[in-house]
This record gives structure tokens, C-alpha cells and sequence, in this order.
């Protein structure tokens, strides 16, 4: 999200309260947008479809599919997001811009060939009385899928933020219309409109992308050589992805929380809906995550730095330094309070949200602690984001194998426990992660001006 702030900024500087309206939905929209929209878009498929599919079993066929084709898709391209967007960066800044869309076609090649590795065997031999056409759609999807996380997370460090948006918008309108057109050919009818859909989106980021970028080469792959590679942001981009969902993968396949919905693919009644509403709750914090980590914190961030290469006094030095830890801690703080209240309302409003879900209110005691897991993922996502603007990869990779580790093994407890223990394990992974991470970042504060002059 580095260069957000630049439009927030642009925002604030009206001294109103529409600018200052303005820019909470902007850094609303950019951070949960995408998410809202295809989660809006794949839960409309299921309202409307109900009359026309039979049996009804088959919606939940096709939801299931479309989210191991996210939660697999995201896990696998999790290497290289972090690290073809810092690979970028710098080409840029070196003014090599012709090694840069090359090497975008270098990075989908290559994730196009191992998504159609995985997938070609998984369709062949996991799905074998499901339809041919069923399993060539799976296939479609999954590659189609770990092209749009490349180009979305390329366009994102290209600062095109409201483009990502309209066109997320723009490809799950296509996919609930052709979906909903064809759903008289059930499960495959609405898969066909997902993959259709996400090809739609996958061209028009396709298209923001050539507008703005030209080279000699069609393809290069200087991104995977030894000099250009980021072993640190390809850890971290795996890790943090397969920690989000691990938990997940154990109660979907775990014989008491789990049940088998299309071929090998399983889904948790117990997890799966808490979980979804939870997260409904980070789009508060997200927005003030953005708001003031992208505005107060970079620019002192820029002024410390700046002062630093100027050659300015240790008085001045130590002076932004302190303004810049304040703004960091305010920012922290506005994060965990607005979070906080989103819970509250969450909590206040479980009860009659499961109800008009038609969902037991025995669910709530779990809702309400994913509620706080997906906070506390809100609050360690801001605290890596600035380790990430000091460059210590180092201590996010040991943060994000940590949330894995913890993740799978509180997890693991959880499920051989009572259910009123359910979603204990990711909550108290995520507490542990950002209790450590945030007294680490503590610590680097305190010295950031020795480690500054000493890495040099």
C-alpha cells in the first residue's frame, strides 16, 4: 500500500469534514474493497440461484469450489506477490522499466505452468465422478485466479487503487450475471459465469497494465535470479497467506467438524460462517490501519530519513525520530480502539445476525472470538506493514513462521477439546504474534538511529 498516502494526504489537506469523510471511504474501499466485493458477489449467486438450482445442495458445491480456488490460488502465489512487487520497485527507481513488464510476463508464465502442475493431476485423479467439463472449469479457474493476484498486487504497487476496485467490481458483476444466467445448468452453469468473470477481470487488469508499461522483450526472468531474489519476501508471502488458512484446512478436514461436499473438497458448517461474518468487522480498522500508517507515520518516516541523508543534527534526528514513534503509537492506538468498537457492534448485533441467517445462536460464543481474532489480525497486519518500511523482513519472517506454527499447533488442541474451545487457536496465535511483534518493534524504535548509521 506504500504511496496510498500521497491521495489521503491530498484528502485531509481540504480541512473539511466531507475531505475527511472522503478520505476514511477511500482507504476503506481500497483496503476491503476487492474482498467485499467478491464475497458480495459470490453470496448474491447463492441468494438468487436458490429457486432455479436443484437440488440446492449444488450452491453450496459451487461456493465451496470458488473458495478452495481463492484459499489455494492465494497460498501459491503468496512467494512471489511481495517479491515481484519489491522487484518492481526497484526496477523503477533504477530506471530499467523495460525489464519490468518482461519479467511480469516471466512471473505469470511460471505461475500459470505450477497452478497447471497442481491442478491438472488434482482434476484428473480427485474428482472422479464429477463432469469433465466440471473439472476443465476447476482447472480454468485456479490458473485464471494465480494470474489475478499477480496483476492485482502489481497494479497495487503501481499506486492504481480506485482501477483495482472498479475492475474487481466490474469482473464479479460480470460473474454474477453470466452465473445467474446460466444457473439452469447448475454447479457447472454458476462455476462457468465464476471463471468467465474472473477472466473478464484478469484482461481488464491485463489492459491497465500495458496502457502504462512497454518493453523490447516480450518475456525475461531476471526476477528469479540470484541477484534480483527476495528468499525473505517469498517466505513471508507464503507463510503469511498459508497462516491465514491453515486453520481453516484443519476444521474442513478434521472427521468432526468437517463434511465432504464435492469430491475431495470439505467445508465446516461449525467454522466456516463465524469466520466469514468476523471479518465482515476489519473494515473499520483497515481504513484507520491505512488512514494513519499511510499518512502520519510515513511522513515522519520521510522527514527522519531525510534528515538523516542531509547530514541534520542528532537533536533534529532524535526530534523527528520521537514524532514519527508517537504518530506510529497513536496510530496503533486509533487502530485497536475503532476495532474495538467494531466488535462491540458486531457482538451486539450477533444474535439477530444469526438469526436472520438462519443460523443457530449456539454459533455465537465462536463468532464473537473471531470477532477478535480477525481484529488482532487487523492490529499485526499495521505492526508488520511498518517493519516492512524499516526493511526488517528478518523479524516479519519470524513473526509470520511463528503465526503458522502457533496457528497449527493451538489449533490442533482446539479441535481435540469441546467446541466451545472452536476458533481459541487462531485468536490466541494472532494475540501471541502481535504481543511479540509489537514489543519487538518497541525495541527497533529505540535504536533505529545505531541501526540506521551501522547498516550503512
Amino acid at each position: 500500500m506504500a504511496g496510498i498516502g500521497f491521495e489521503l494526504r491530498k484528502m485531509l489537506q481540504r480541512n473539511s469534514l466531507l475531505g475527511l469523510l472522503q478520505a476514511y471511504a477511500y482507504a476503506g474501499l481500497i483496503s476491503s474493497g476487492p474482498w467485499i466485493l467478491s464475497i458480495i458477489g459470490i453470496l448474491l449467486i447463492g441468494i438468487f440461484s436458490l429457486p432455479f438450482v436443484l437440488p440446492h445442495a449444488l450452491i453450496s458445491e459451487f461456493q465451496v469450489s470458488v473458495t478452495y480456488l481463492i484459499a489455494l490460488s492465494l497460498i501459491l502465489t503468496g512467494p512471489m506477490q511481495l517479491a515481484f512487487t519489491r522487484f518492481t520497485a526497484d526496477r523503477i527507481f533504477e530506471k530499467q522499466l523495460d525489464l519490468v513488464l518482461s519479467n511480469f510476463h516471466g512471473v505469470l508464465f511460471v505461475m500459470s505452468l505450477l497452478a497447471a502442475l497442481i491442478a491438472v493431476p488434482a482434476v484428473i485423479f480427485l474428482f472422479p465422478h464429477q463432469s469433465v467439463y466440471y473439472r476443465l472449469l476447476m482447472l480454468a479457474g485456479f490458473v485464471i485466479m494465480s494470474n489475478v493476484w499477480i496483476a492485482a498486487i502489481f497494479l497495487s504497487g503501481m499506486k492504481e487503487y480506485m482501477a483495482i476496485v472498479w475492475l474487481f467490481f466490474l469482473g464479479y458483476a460480470v460473474t454474477t450475471g453470466v452465473a445467474l444466467s446460466l444457473d439452469n445448468y447448475g454447479l457447472e452453469g454458476l462455476l462457468t459465469g465464476f471463471v468467465v468473470g474472473q477472466a473478464c477481470l484478469l484482461a481488464g487488469l491485463m489492459a491497465m497494465i500495458y496502457r502504462d508499461f512497454q518493453g523490447a522483450l516480450f518475456i525475461s526472468f531476471e526476477v528469479f535470479h540470484k541477484r534480483y531474489r527476495y528468499p525473505t519476501l517469498m517466505a513471508i508471502g507464503f507463510l503469511y497467506n498459508f497462516g491465514i488458512w491453515v486453520d481453516k484446512f484443519m476444521f474442513w478436514y478434521t472427521p468432526g467438524t468437517g463434511q465432504d461436499v464435492v469430491g475431495p473438497l470439505r467445508a465446516s458448517i461449525i467454522y466456516d460462517m463465524p469466520v466469514f461474518l468476523a471479518y465482515l468487522a476489519i473494515i473499520p480498522g483497515m481504513a484507520i490501519f491505512l488512514m494513519r500508517i499511510e499518512t502520519d507515520f510515513v511522513e515522519y518516516y520521510n522527514a527522519f530519513y531525510e534528515a538523516v541523508r542531509e547530514g541534520a543534527s542528532l537533536q533534529r534526528i532524535e526530534s523527528v525520530r520521537n514524532a514519527m514513534v508517537d504518530s506510529l503509537r497513536t496510530g496503533l492506538f486509533e487502530i485497536f480502539k475503532i476495532q474495538a468498537m467494531a466488535a462491540l457492534m458486531l457482538f451486539a448485533a450477533g444474535a439477530a445476525l444469526l438469526t436472520w441467517l438462519k443460523i443457530s445462536t449456539l454459533y455465537l460464543p465462536l463468532l464473537y472470538i473471531d470477532v477478535i481474532a480477525a481484529s488482532l489480525q487487523v492490529l499485526f497486519m499495521g505492526i508488520i506493514n511498518v517493519f516492512f518500511y524499516l526493511d526488517k523482513r528478518r523479524e516479519v519472517l519470524s513473526m509470520v513462521g511463528a503465526l503458522v506454527v502457533l496457528n497449527i499447533s493451538l489449533t490442533a488442541i482446539t479441535l481435540n477439546r469441546t467446541p466451545i474451545y472452536y476458533g481459541y487457536g487462531f485468536a490466541l496465535a494472532l494475540l501471541i504474534v502481535v504481543l511479540v511483534s509489537a514489543y519487538i518493534l518497541d525495541r527497533r524504535l529505540d535504536s533505529l538511529e545505531f541501526d540506521t548509521y551501522m547498516m550503512q
